[in-house]
């Protein structure tokens, strides 16, 4: 991201499908989980991150690459170095009508190649146990459950949501 295309930050951040949680359990050490689907689907959004993006351009600690097809922004993902040596996905977005296609690979791919240059341990980031699709895809390029958190979210509207902690080590 630079000055002149901040303005697609947020162009990516759509709605999505919740059609079920996983249900991860801790046991011998490890982390599975089984998937939960529900008989209601609905759609779910998050408000549009209003930052100080410039704070992002130029930051060694901090960077935020842009994903476009046919010159529109159709993925992003917002990265920092975190303080345990991993690279921190703050949020990673791919536009509705493009996901399933490779790009969200391809955005992680951009990830890790910024965390291999800054010589961090591997991938980390937060989602919601209803995110199933989300889950999923983690799940299927190599991420692990790190931690489970019941607390995170018992303050908002959310508050039956749990927050899964997602590593990729490297």
């Amino acid at each position: 991201m630079t000055h002149d295309n901040v303005d697609d930050i947020n162009k990516p951040n759509q709605p999505f499908d919740v059609i079920g949680k996983i249900v991860p359990v801790f046991q011998n050490g490890e982390w599975t989980f089984s998937e939960c689907l529900f008989d209601e689907p609905y759609e779910k959004s998050y408000p549009d991150d209003e930052e100080n993006w410039s704070e992002y351009i130029e930051n060694p600690e901090k960077v935020i690459f842009l994903y476009y097809e046919n010159n529109e922004c159709i993925g992003q993902v917002r990265l920092r170095k975190n303080w345990n040596k991993y690279a921190y996905i703050e949020d990673i977005a791919v536009a509705k009508n493009h996901r399933n296609k490779g790009v969200g690979h391809k955005i992680i791919e951009k990830a890790i190649e910024w965390a291999n240059q800054k010589n961090l341990f591997g991938l980390m980031l937060e989602t919601q146990d209803v995110n199933l699709q989300a889950c999923r895809f983690y799940s299927k390029i190599g991420f692990q459950i790190g931690a489970v958190d019941t607390m995170l979210y018992c303050n908002f509207s959310n508050a039956n949501e749990k927050a899964i902690f997602w590593y990729m080590k490297f």
